[in-house]
C-alpha cells in the first residue's frame, strides 16, 4: 500500500506540520487558520522578549534601536507609542520607527511588527502607517531580529522625541497633540535589573518586573520566598500580585511613594539574587511552600 502524504495547501504549506511561530500547534490550527489566531507568547525565542513586552504594556514613553539580523541602510527604532498610535512611520531622514502600542492589531504582535517593517522598507520618507494591513505571507519578528540581542531601552520623561529637530517649531496642531500626550505620561524609570521598572501612577508607586522564566518555575521560586517572608523589596514595599502579559509573568510590588526610584535599585538587586537562588533549588516544594504557591495563584490576572 502506498504511503499517504500530508495534503498541501495552495501556497505549498503542509497543514499538519508544527507552526513555525513556536506555539506548539499544527500550522493549520495556528497561523494557517488566518489572522484571528491568538499567539499567547508572540516574542518567544528572542533575548529581547522582556523588553518588547515592557514596551507594549509597561512603558508610556520609551524607545530602543532594533537589532536586525541584516541591518538596513537606515536605523530602525521600536517605540512604546508613536503619534496617533500608528503602527509605523518613516521620518524625513528615512529612519524607520515601529510602534508597539497601536490602534488595532492581529492575534500575533510579532507578525504585525514584521509587516510594519516590511511596509516601512518600501515607503517614502514622511509617511506613516496607521494600521497594519492583513497579509497572507508568513513573516514574524523572529525572522528578522537578532535572537541573542536584548534591547537597549531608553525611557523618556515625555514625547519630545516625536519631533524632528530640523523641522523647527511644531505647528499648533502638533504642539497640541504633544501637550495632550505629555499630560498622560506616568513617571517611569528603570531600576537596575532588565525588565524591572518603577512607576508612579499618581496614587501609588510600584515596581513592575517582566520575568522571562516559564510561569510554573517562577511561581514555585516565588512561593519558596513567600514561605520564608522574603517575597518583598524591603520594609517599605508589599507584594501586590502579578499579571500575565504576552505569555510572561509580571510581578508587582506596592511601594512607599516618598522614596525616589533610584532608592529601589539595591532592593531589586537583592531580590534578584534571592530569586535566582530559589529558581536553582531542585527540591520539591514543602507543604508550606505549596500553600504559598496556592496563595500566589489567587493574585494573578491575565492581560491579552
Amino acid at each position: 500500500m502506498a504511503k499517504k502524504t500530508a495534503p498541501k495547501t495552495q501556497d505549498g504549506e503542509n497543514p499538519r506540520r508544527p507552526c513555525p511561530c513556536g506555539s506548539g500547534k499544527r500550522w493549520k490550527a495556528c497561523h494557517g487558520a488566518g489572522d484571528d489566531v491568538i499567539v499567547t507568547r508572540p516574542f518567544a525565542g528572542l533575548a529581547a522578549e522582556c523588553d518588547l513586552v515592557a514596551l507594549r504594556e509597561l512603558l508610556p514613553s520609551a524607545t530602543a534601536p532594533l537589532p536586525l539580523v541584516e541591518p538596513l541602510d537606515v536605523p530602525v527604532t521600536v517605540a512604546s507609542v508613536l503619534p496617533g498610535a500608528c503602527a509605523a512611520l518613516v521620518r524625513p531622514d528615512g529612519e524607520i520607527w515601529l510602534g508597539m502600542q497601536v490602534q488595532t492589531r492581529s492575534g500575533d504582535l510579532s507578525v504585525d511588527l514584521a509587516r510594519a517593517l516590511a511596509w516601512a522598507k518600501t515607503s517614502e520618507p514622511g509617511t506613516s502607517l496607521a494600521v497594519v494591513p492583513p497579509g497572507a505571507e508568513f513573516g514574524r519578528l523572529q525572522d528578522v531580529l537578532d535572537p541573542d540581542a536584548a534591547l537597549d531601552v531608553t525611557v523618556h520623561r515625555d514625547f519630545a522625541w516625536w519631533l524632528v529637530p530640523e523641522d523647527g517649531d511644531p505647528s499648533p496642531e502638533v504642539a497640541a497633540t504633544l501637550e495632550r500626550a505629555n499630560k498622560v505620561v506616568m513617571p517611569t524609570e528603570p531600576v537596575g535589573e532588565r525588565g524591572a521598572y518603577w512607576v508612579d501612577t499618581g496614587s501609588k508607586a510600584h515596581v513592575r518586573w517582566v520575568r522571562p522564566e516559564p510561569e510554573d518555575a517562577l511561581v514555585a521560586a516565588m512561593a519558596r520566598l513567600h514561605a520564608r517572608g522574603e517575597l518583598t523589596l524591603g520594609a517599605d514595599s508589599r507584594y501586590a500580585g502579578s499579571f500575565r502579559a504576552h505569555g510572561l509573568l509580571v510581578p508587582v510590588w506596592d511601594l512607599d511613594r516618598e522614596l525616589h526610584a533610584k532608592e529601589w535599585a539595591e532592593p531589586v538587586a537583592q531580590f534578584a539574587a534571592r530569586l535566582d537562588e530559589a529558581l536553582a533549588d531542585p527540591a520539591p516544594l514543602t507543604d508550606a511552600e505549596r500553600r504559598a504557591r496556592d496563595a500566589l495563584a489567587g493574585k494573578q490576572v491575565t492581560l491579552r
